[in-house]
């Protein structure tokens, strides 16, 4: 509650788009009380007056149930326990990055095995590799080079790694991809 001189008004700072107390228009709601238990279909007007007699807030949790579904409760702490259970979420997943390895058609044996060593680096770290063989001019014509290119690839990382996506050819790339083994 906020004053200035004979204005008092009561300052809602929240917002994770609920609707709260005076803002709910329907006529009729399913109500939850504070403890979980069910009160019923009554009145807004009516559910607004319980919450009120408790010094709570009553919150639409479900806007598309007929009729909406309001619960009695703090909503202060509730949006803090979402947001706490939001920071939580965010903590235990993992971004996924897709790494790519370009080739040529005419590539030699030792430039593979280089270039097979910085994707197990990749696949150690946990992300994705996409292996591409670009072709030129009439090169497209003997995209059979690539698929073996890319077949031979593999399998200096079959320990770690597994084709996710098989040899594609997609315009004038043919296109793999793997991902570490769990």
């Amino acid at each position: 509650m906020c004053c200035l001189g004979n204005f008092t008004w009561e300052v809602k700072t929240i917002s994770k788009g609920f609707l709260v107390n005076e803002n709910i228009r329907e006529k009729e709601v399913r109500v939850i009380g504070n403890d979980g238990s069910q009160l019923g279909i009554i009145s807004s007007k009516e559910a607004l007056g319980i919450a009120e007699e408790n010094e709570l807030d009553l919150v639409m949790i479900s806007p598309n149930a007929k009729p909406p579904v309001c619960k009695i409760m703090d909503y202060g702490k509730f949006i803090y326990e979402q947001t706490k259970k939001e920071k939580e979420a965010k903590k235990n997943q993992r971004v996924i990055n897709i790494k790519e390895i370009r080739f040529s058609p005419t590539i030699e044996e030792h430039d593979i095995s280089i270039k097979a060593d910085h994707a197990r680096k990749f696949l150690n770290a946990g992300d994705k590799v996409k292996v591409t063989v670009r072709f030129r001019g009439r090169q497209a014509e003997y995209s059979f080079t690539g698929r073996k290119i890319l077949e031979n690839f593999s399998s200096k990382l079959e320990d770690i790694g597994v084709v996710e996506k098989r040899p594609k050819l997609e315009g004038r790339n043919m296109i793999m991809v793997l991902s570490s083994k769990k």
